[in-house]
């Protein structure tokens, strides 16, 4: 098994350390980086000699917050999987989150076993959704009064394939599930994954989740 390493970025020393020795005691885990704001993690990727598998990030930093630090990571690192750490826990600010391009948000709360659950979880399946934030979203699309179906008036149109692999995609089935179930290859799937990416104008999986869940694709009910 590959060791996934992290790098936390996290201006409260005790909280920063904390979640590095939680981390590092986790099965081929490694922390490679620990960061006290944005500039500091964003200089640690540039000079990283080591490919960063997955960041655990704060929202307030001072310097450089986590939002703008996110938006630099997606702009330079389209490929990188962030995970919000965060006390906000409004629904309407963790949807935010997930659509500028967060693989996952946890509520600094959590137990250690979430923070597991979402490393893992981005890593094999690109997002993580933990009851929590299945739950903000809920809440947040059953206060709207109406739900938009892709079918009307939104101005995309989805295959019948493409609908299929977005359905399993939210059902948390990695590429290769998906290919064993449609009977097609990985190759394929990371081809209908794509095009999906570009229709929707999500910036990663978690992205395409939230988009089949605000489009009635998906009742996030059922993922909980």
């Amino acid at each position: 098994m590959n060791t996934i390493n992290i790098a936390i970025a996290d201006d409260q020393m005790l909280f920063r350390k904390g979640m590095a020795a939680i981390v590092n005691a986790f099965e081929g885990m490694n922390v490679v980086c620990e960061a006290s704001n944005g500039h500091k993690l964003l200089a640690f990727l540039e000079t990283a000699t080591q490919k960063t598998d997955v960041i655990l990030m704060d929202l307030s930093m001072p310097e450089l917050n986590g939002i703008d630090t996110m938006k630099i990571i997606h702009e330079k690192y389209p490929d990188q999987k962030v995970i919000i750490l965060s006390i906000h826990n409004e629904e309407k600010f963790v949807i935010h989150l997930i659509e500028l391009g967060a693989s996952a948000y946890l509520f600094k709360n959590s137990e250690p076993e979430d923070v597991e659950k979402a490393i893992r979880g981005v890593i094999e399946k690109g997002f993580y959704f933990s009851e929590d934030t299945l739950g903000a979203f809920h809440k947040r699309l059953s206060n709207k009064k109406t739900h938009v179906s892709v079918h009307d008036n939104i101005p995309i149109v989805l295959s019948t394939r493409e609908i299929e692999v977005l359905n399993l995609i939210c059902q948390e089935f990695t590429a290769q599930e998906i290919a064993e179930k449609l009977f097609i290859s990985v190759r394929t799937v990371d081809g209908h994954r794509n095009n999906l990416l570009e229709k929707t104008g999500a910036r990663n999986t978690a992205g395409l989740v939230i988009f089949a869940i605000k489009n009635n694709l998906v009742n996030p009910t059922v993922l909980l």
